[in-house]
């Protein structure tokens, strides 16, 4: 028995410290966390001491119990490395962003985006067909991986400033050149027609 004893005595193990949790009490519907409570010095949970002040909460505030949700704190030790592999997944998620190739036409149009203009105004600033900027506007989404407007503005914010072209006054192009000179032959022929009658007047 004696013999007995003192091999159990060795082999028992030791008993690891106790860590002392914390209990939040969150409002179901807004999500605040109210009060919390610790575990006592056995680690249990503290009932009689949550029960009260949970009562207490609702009684001011006239809510039930049900309409409060408790989330436990996470261990530290589940936690190890969490933020530094976190910045590291974030450095590499904006090195993609920064890396995203982009055409000339794309950089133009992503301007146009960032300064909210509508499909229409730059289709009219670039002298292209709305349907042009649609496709641009689409592999621009494609390209940073989102799916509305907003959101690619916001991925654009992030690229350096030599990505995205400076704010530039419409320039003419071949489209543009056939049209100008429409309106330059149809002012001519105008000027004519008002001195035509002079010249009638002195023929008769």
């Amino acid at each position: 028995m004696i013999r007995r004893s003192a091999q159990a005595h060795s082999v028992r193990p030791t008993q690891p410290a106790i860590v002392h949790e914390k209990y939040f009490f969150y409002e179901r519907s807004t999500g605040v966390a109210h009060f919390h409570v610790e575990t006592d010095a056995d680690g249990r949970f503290p009932v009689e001491q949550a029960a009260g002040l949970l009562a207490m909460h609702c009684m001011v505030r006239n809510q039930a119990p049900s309409d409060y949700v408790v989330l436990v704190e996470a261990n530290t030790r589940h936690l190890e490395d969490l933020t530094e592999k976190a910045e590291k997944l974030l450095e590499a998620g904006r090195a993609v962003k920064t890396h995203v190739k982009l055409t000339r036409r794309e950089q133009e149009v992503l301007n146009g985006v960032v300064r909210s203009l509508a499909n229409k105004e730059i289709a009219a600033t670039l002298n292209l067909s709305e349907r042009t900027v649609k496709f641009h506007v689409s592999s621009l989404l494609a390209k940073f991986r989102v799916r509305g407007r907003m959101e690619l503005v916001r991925e654009a914010a992030q690229l350096p400033a030599s990505n995205i072209p400076a704010v530039t006054e419409p320039v003419a192009t071949r489209e543009s050149r056939p049209f100008v000179s429409r309106i330059m032959n149809y002012r001519s022929p105008g000027a004519a027609l008002m001195t035509l009658p002079t010249r009638t007047a002195i023929t008769q």
